[in-house]
């Protein structure tokens, strides 16, 4: 195969026992005895999910059918209450059965008062599970209700009844100040070197100039990465080209928010010259694809953009294609999306694992790391004819979740036989689901509410 299309990859190949056995051993981690090598098995630094929410019970079980971005946000209401981190050690411990050694976790609190708390209860989950774990804090002070003027925009559109209903739950949130501190607060807790924490602003079109400002100015003096959607669906455009007529990005290169340490997530609706801006910050772009088809908010520019960058990632954003959390799927899917019609494909096998990899890695804050999953790659190729075919290739048609078979983090294994080492996902899993379930009673009547104020947001949306 071409030389750097897997970076860092190992193909175990069969009919050499001893010698693959000792390659194999130079690769795991000390004191990790080597588990038993499939025939044909593949060695590789497992990809980052980039992007995430940490779902333990995913947004469709409990009723948020996909739809527009805007339209679906308020049916995310209807999360039951769970424990924090029972939520996240099952969310967690999903990936690692995928292959899958860090991941980039927005956290979902909006109440600041909690976020020290819940944000402790998301790190044990992850050091419990044995996987790199990137956390951003959520920052924002305008209500998602509805852009360009916040939920008074959508009171025409309910009853006199379900407005006075409805606004009761309107958040009212804490000043940037008290914001930023928690988020440092959570950091200051963070006593594990697996553990990157990160200031995340859910979105420019959810925080004031001020907190974005304030962000910056934190980042820059205390060498913190940012982590933020942005541009992700077309009515954000319409309403953030009308806040800032010098353009989202160019304002936030102006406040200094733009560096090597922000990641902003989705991207679907960047401009090619928002895209070189980006790239000369050192920005990187992480890209959603079944997330952006599912909400509807279409695909991101990944296949125009330049070798000089920005450099992308990929991550599921708690939606992948199947629901399953599967990245192997992910990849494939960007690789088939953005392939083009041309008869020479540029964007290629390299650039995606590239992405998936190195700077995934750097999205998290974990370069420089040497984990790996080990694939049964003898069940990609089971009816192979020919000897010489590109792994690369043969992982973007063929590979899931199933055919990752050993997975080590930190030098620790975390995934042997297909099977997680240290937590019991099954268990945890039925216990989140119980306790999802004795909360049915409350999200009867709340189903109600999110029907209405579901409605009030597409009606309002429909007049853009």
């Amino acid at each position: 195969m071409s030389a750097g299309a897997i970076p860092g990859r190992l193909l175990l190949r069969p009919g050499h026992e001893a010698a693959r056995r000792a390659d194999l051993l130079r690769h795991l981690p000390d004191g990790v005895s080597p588990p038993a090598i499939p025939a044909n098995a593949l060695l590789m630094p497992p990809p980052v999910n980039a992007h995430d929410h940490g779902y333990g019970i995913r947004t469709l079980d409990f009723g948020n059918i996909d739809d527009a971005l805007e339209v679906w946000i308020p049916g995310l209401r209807l999360r039951p209450r769970t424990d924090p981190y029972l939520e996240a050690l099952v969310a967690f411990s999903r990936l690692a059965k995928t292959g899958i050694g860090a991941t980039m976790h927005c956290h979902n609190s909006l109440n600041i008062d909690r976020l020290v708390e819940e944000a402790g209860a998301v790190m044990r989950a992850a050091r419990d599970v044995g996987i790199r774990l990137a956390l951003s804090c959520p920052l924002l002070d305008h209500d998602p209700w509805a852009y360009d003027g916040g939920p008074q925009r959508l009171r025409p559109f309910l009853t006199p009844a379900d407005w006075d209903e409805l606004s009761a739950s309107i958040p009212h949130y804490a000043p940037p100040s008290v914001q930023i501190s928690a988020a440092d607060a959570v950091a200051a807790a963070n006593t594990s070197p697996l553990i990157d924490i990160q200031y995340g602003p859910i979105g420019p079109q959810w925080c004031s100039n001020t907190l974005l400002e304030s962000i910056a100015e934190a980042s820059a003096a205390t060498g913190r990465r940012i982590h933020m959607h942005l541009l992700e669906s077309p009515r954000q455009r319409q309403w953030l080209d009308r806040r800032f007529p010098q353009g989202v990005v160019r304002y936030l290169d102006e406040i200094g928010f733009l560096s090597s340490r922000l990641a902003v997530a989705h991207g679907v609706q960047l401009r090619p010259d928002e895209l070189e801006l980006l790239a000369a910050r050192g920005v990187q772009l992480v890209s959603n694809p079944s997330a952006n088809l599912r909400l509807r908010s279409g695909v991101a520019p990944i296949s125009a953009v330049p070798e000089s960058g920005p450099a992308f990632a990929f991550g599921l954003d708690g939606t992948g294609f199947d629901d399953d959390q599967d990245l192997w799927r992910e990849l494939r899917l960007a690789h088939l999306l953005h392939g083009g019609r041309d008869v020479t494909r540029t964007f290629t096998p390299a650039r995606v694992f590239d992405a998936a990899i190195q700077v995934g890695a750097k999205v998290v804050n974990a370069q420089g790391n040497d984990d790996l999953v080990l694939v049964d790659y003898s069940a990609l190729i089971v009816d192979s004819l020919t000897d010489d075919l590109d792994e690369a290739e043969v992982l973007l048609a063929r590979m899931t979740a199933a055919h990752a078979k050993g997975l080590y983090v930190g030098g620790q294994e975390i995934m042997r036989d297909g099977k997680l080492t240290r937590i019991d996902h099954e268990g945890a899993r039925a216990e989140l689901l119980k306790q999802a379930r004795a909360d049915l009673p409350r999200l009867t009547g709340e189903r109600q509410r999110v029907t209405k104020l579901a409605a009030a947001t597409r009606a309002y949306y429909s007049g853009w």
